[in-house]
């Protein structure tokens, strides 16, 4: 890319910027490390348009790291439920404690690499736009523009070139401008083409394909899993128990049952429900059942939303309830 087209993204962030809680505008003192830590943390696998009211939701619950750091392990998994990517909140728990531990966040890529949960990319981001570091934070928005921008389709090629293109001193709101130019322009159908501040550079659009770059990657069939979720209701209140710290859904309130297996469950079930994780799909039976299992809480029916259920069993107690309502006349 030459100096002109990254000059044009640049100003074209200037005018078209997302206004989000945990940015800084263009030119004005960076934000806090801690906001955009939680931010890219929150934005792995999951929509922008999701994550703004629950990131104002964790600032004005926990608005320092070190307030973050202080909080119950259960208050966070609990305010977290919906979000998905369950591991991200342990992560999340256990970086808060080490920054607040060390006084702060490092500033250098390498240390950030360091922390719970913190890859290359998450490390870069935070260097780059917290800190005015010459990082280079590459996300599959990034990916995607350089992909089209050179007519690459090597991996290691396109990290490369981005950060051959990332001019030193502005990488922060380099990668911003890169980020808003992938979601609202470069996108991965439909590219807008006419809009793109790089038009006239890009190979992919002069080749007439933007949509062919990058390669497309080829999807393995997503296998299938059975569980049982046990119903046990006692005086208008649901048992609900915790699940282990490490596995799916670690750590989340729950519904008690066995561990998930390939064989179907068989038998009668007050609703089934069918919920797609990232490596599987899962078809969960609901089951009465009488007695307590495991060691939990008796959770009131009417303040389940209250509870932090992720939204395999939120979906799971919906589908019983919803067949107690009395159909619209």
């Amino acid at each position: 890319m030459s100096a002109n087209a990254a000059t044009r993204l640049l100003q074209h962030y200037v005018d078209n910027f997302r206004r989000l809680p945990w940015r800084a505008a263009p030119g004005a003192p960076a934000p806090d490390p801690y906001r955009v830590w939680l931010s890219e943390i929150m934005l792995q696998q999951t929509t922008v348009a999701a994550v703004t009211p629950r990131f104002q939701r964790f600032i004005e619950r926990w608005p320092s790291i070190a307030a973050l750091a202080a909080a119950a392990d259960a208050d966070v998994l609990q305010e977290w439920a919906g979000l998905g990517y369950y591991a991200r909140a342990r992560n999340l728990i256990a970086c808060a404690r080490t920054v607040a531990q060390q006084g702060g966040f490092p500033r250098e890529q390498a240390q950030l690499r360091k922390l719970p949960g913190v890859g290359d990319y998450t490390a870069a981001a935070i260097a780059a736009i917290a800190f005015g570091a010459d990082a280079t934070p590459v996300d599959t928005n990034v990916e995607r523009i350089i992909a089209r921008l050179h007519a690459l389709t090597g991996k290691a090629e396109i990290g490369s070139a981005a950060i051959a293109m990332t001019p030193s001193g502005r990488a922060g709101d380099f990668a911003q401008s890169l980020m808003d130019l992938g979601s609202a322009i470069c996108r991965p159908k439909a590219p807008q083409c006419p809009r793109c501040p790089l038009a006239q550079d890009c190979r992919a659009l002069a080749l007439g394909t933007p949509e062919a770059f990058p390669a497309a990657k080829s999807r393995k069939p997503r296998p299938q899993k059975h569980g049982i979720a046990w119903w046990i209701e006692r005086d208008d209140h649901v048992w609900l128990v915790r699940r282990p710290a490490k596995g799916m859904l670690g750590g989340m309130a729950a519904l008690p049952g066995p561990e998930w297996s390939d064989e179907p469950a068989g038998g009668a079930a007050l609703a089934r429900v069918r919920h797609v994780f990232t490596h599987f799909a899962l078809e969960l039976a609901i089951v009465p059942a009488a007695q307590p299992h495991g060691d939990g809480w008796w959770q009131p029916l009417g303040a389940l939303a209250e509870a932090g259920l992720p939204t395999l069993y939120r979906r799971a107690a919906d589908a019983v309830l919803a067949q107690r309502r009395p159909l619209a006349a």
